[in-house]
């Protein structure tokens, strides 16, 4: 009877947690723009800072900060509300339903459920490290913390165009699964400006 109640509370826990995700869509969002945009501007440094101002569309949209939390939790939902239900970083010590309880290697579609759409999934899913946290910070600060390779898992900044250009869990923002709204533009795009603002200085906005 114990384990059967335990399995209830579990599912009803992953439910609601899909159900929040499905509930704060929003519209989809713009295209990027592509790097020739910014041609125009005559100044390298302030068309750099353009340029990455464009890749934080990206960077702070939900699909990507909502797994970049300050916190011990994280965040869900385009309102960026802690996870439900709770779970806590690995780190933290505390005891939480650990992310494989809900998240298997891949999106998983839910067709008879009514109200959410789907449970999403990776094979390396989970929280990024807390000294890669981004929640909180200006666009100027997660630009230089990127730059870090003390807080950036170590990439300098070809590697960096490598990761965010062709990296698998990088990747699930533009396929988030049914009822999610995906990051903007495409993961190509975002790696084409990404190297078009290392290529005029990467300078990170003031």
């Amino acid at each position: 009877m114990a384990r059967r109640l335990s399995g209830l509370i579990l599912g009803t826990g992953c439910m609601a947690m899909a159900l929040s995700a499905a509930l704060a869509q929003t519209p989809p969002a713009p295209p990027l723009k592509p790097p020739s945009e910014f041609q125009s501007i005559a100044d390298k440094a302030e068309r750099s800072r353009a340029i990455f101002t464009e890749v934080g569309r990206v960077l702070t949209h939900p699909r990507c900060m909502n797994c970049h939390p300050a916190g011990d939790h994280p965040l869900q939902g385009a309102d960026h509300h802690e996870h439900r239900p709770a779970v806590w970083r690995n780190d933290t010590g505390h005891f939480g339903t650990p992310c494989g309880e809900c998240h298997t290697e891949k999106n998983v579609t839910l067709h008879e459920a009514a109200g959410y759409k789907s449970i999403p999934g990776h094979p390396r899913w989970g929280v990024a490290p807390l000294e890669m946290a981004w929640e909180g910070k200006t666009l100027g600060d997660i630009c230089r913390q990127l730059k870090d390779t003390a807080r950036n898992g170590g990439r300098d900044l070809a590697l960096l165009q490598e990761h965010v250009a062709k990296d698998d869990l990088v990747a699930w923002g533009w396929s988030p699964g049914d009822g999610r709204e995906p990051a903007p533009g495409t993961q190509e795009a975002a790696g084409e400006l990404v190297q078009a603002w290392i290529d005029s200085g990467a300078e990170c906005p003031r």
